[in-house]
């Protein structure tokens, strides 16, 4: 009964003319960057902070909000037509999507992503409403102890759990920590690492971070690339599923979408890993492995649910605990922290209003989606005629600005051209950027619960073994980090991930 009254608080809350307005915009905009290949959900978040300071912080969170799962289910439809992922976890969709797509089955891959997202989204925006309170009220006893072992286990979860080296990995979280601490000590108010540079006394932003390694990275490594588009404009129709249809991409959908929900609340996890998962997971069950990659309507059905569902998923450690498990989460937590609400447990006994009312916002945005894009399938489709080279500019254009207006500083923009080099190194590297991300939103938040623990323990480090609930976390991770070292279990890890 309770949480029939919390859902109620929501769409009071949801259903006002601002924040669907707000759901609205966010969804739109999601599904143009999902569609438009060159930009991600990362960089538009961070170029659209700077607008969301003069909104209220309800209308500011559904817009963001809605501008992630939009982005997951815009990026389907660029996979399918055009053979390009518009977002990284759309690339599994690639695989069958866009054979279908040739088939002149466009209609119907279009068709499957959208049931599979808006299933997929309706059952996460249940998880989160039901798994939410009673993981907030743990979360409650949490001390600093407990927080900064937390922290240790979703860094080292974070390295397990993405693609590519072990080591590399590693590395970039090392650097995000090491890149989080530059700036003035808040103890003992002495600089750090500015090496006598003014504005990085109140150390990096996390924006501009954001916006070099995911923004302008992209748009170096995309201008790398030779265009070539193909797109079926003639051949999307049909958006109509046959029975038959649906009764075969069904229990793919409900596999995805449980996939979703479980690996999408994992640190590093989320929508790319769900769809990664999901992809192989069909394809092992399936009675003839050899149609995938060849038009198979499960390939399209189980990634685009799980990507939703995992998208989803990510927002309850990010709102219980305060605790980012992607890159876009923690630019969602620098969301909260620009209007001055803490994230973490107290929030839904604080501002319920915002709690409930993002939760039952991500189902009315789901639904918008639905109603929104298949309609719309023709204008997407001119979008992408339109030339990258044209492109481009405007997007630099837009990030630019959204750098700049945060702090007014051109020396923002400056830093955010670094962070784009260092982006594109990252890529021809084959480092992931993303553990980097976590590790600079993670860091300060880490030294801060361990200087606290030290002081109330009077330095006795014994606190974070002591103490049960960090000692398990601990643990957790020290027996992830002995498993990840096996010989036999890296090869399966690495195997797995050159199959995806």
């Amino acid at each position: 009964m309770e949480l029939l009254a919390n859902l109620g608080t929501g769409f009071a809350v949801a259903l006002t003319l601002q924040n669907l307005f707000y759901c609205f915009m966010g969804v739109l905009l999601g599904t143009l960057i999902g569609v438009l290949p060159g930009i991600g959900p990362v960089p538009t978040i961070a170029m659209l902070l700077p607008i969301t300071y003069a909104l209220p912080p309800v209308s500011a969170l559904i817009m963001l909000a809605g501008i992630y799962y939009g982005a997951q289910y815009g990026g389907s439809t660029t996979a399918i037509l055009v053979n390009l992922p518009g977002e990284s976890s759309a690339v599994v969709t690639c695989l069958d999507g866009y054979q279908m797509a040739r088939q002149g089955r466009a209609g119907k891959a279009l068709a499957i992503a959208a049931i599979g997202s808006f299933i997929a989204g309706t059952f996460a925006t249940l998880e989160v409403a039901a798994f939410a309170p009673p993981l907030a009220e743990v979360a409650l006893k949490f001390g600093p102890a407990e927080y900064f072992s937390l922290m240790v286990l979703g860094l080292i979860a974070a390295v397990v759990l993405a693609s590519g080296s072990l080591l590399k990995a590693i590395a970039m979280i090392v650097l995000g920590l090491l890149l989080g601490i530059i700036g003035t000590d808040v103890n003992s108010g002495l600089q750090r690492y500015s090496f006598g540079v003014p504005e990085l006394s109140d150390g990096i932003g996390f924006v501009v971070v954001a916006m070099g390694l995911f923004g302008f990275a992209e748009i170096i490594v995309n201008l790398e690339h030779k265009e070539h588009r193909e797109v079926f404009t003639s051949k999307v129709s049909g958006l109509m599923l046959k029975w038959s249809e649906f009764k075969e991409a069904l229990p793919a959908i409900l596999r995805g979408t449980g996939i979703g929900a479980v690996l999408g609340i994992l640190p590093g996890g989320g929508a790319l890993l769900s769809a990664f998962a999901s992809y192989t997971v069909e394809k092992k069950i399936a009675k003839d492995p050899s149609r995938f990659g060849k038009g198979a309507i499960q390939g399209v059905a189980g990634p685009e649910s799980a990507n939703n569902a995992g998208a989803q998923a990510s927002f309850i450690p990010m709102l219980t605990l305060g605790i980012p498990p992607n890159a876009v989460m923690a630019l969602m937590v620098g969301a909260m922290t620009i209007h001055s609400i803490q994230p973490g447990p107290q929030v839904m006994t604080s501002n319920p209003q915002l709690f409930w009312g993002l939760i039952v916002s991500m189902w009315i945005g789901n639904v918008m989606l639905v109603v929104l894009n298949l309609p719309l399938i023709g204008i997407w489709v001119k979008l992408l005629q339109v030339p990258y080279r044209i492109l481009y500019p405007a997007i630099l254009l837009f990030c630019c600005i959204g750098v700049y207006s945060i702090n007014n500083n051109v020396f923002d923009v400056y830093m955010t051209v670094v962070f784009g080099v260092l982006g594109w190194i990252f890529v021809k590297l084959e480092c992931e950027p993303a553990p980097l991300l976590l590790g600079f939103i993670l860091g300060p938040m880490m030294e801060e619960n361990l200087r606290r623990a030290l002081l109330l323990s009077r330095g006795d480090w014994s606190v974070f073994a002591t103490r049960p609930i960090s000692a398990v976390m601990l643990g957790i991770a020290a027996v992830l980090l002995l498993i990840i070292v096996a010989p036999s279990i890296r090869k399966k890890r690495e195997e797995a991930f050159q199959e995806g």
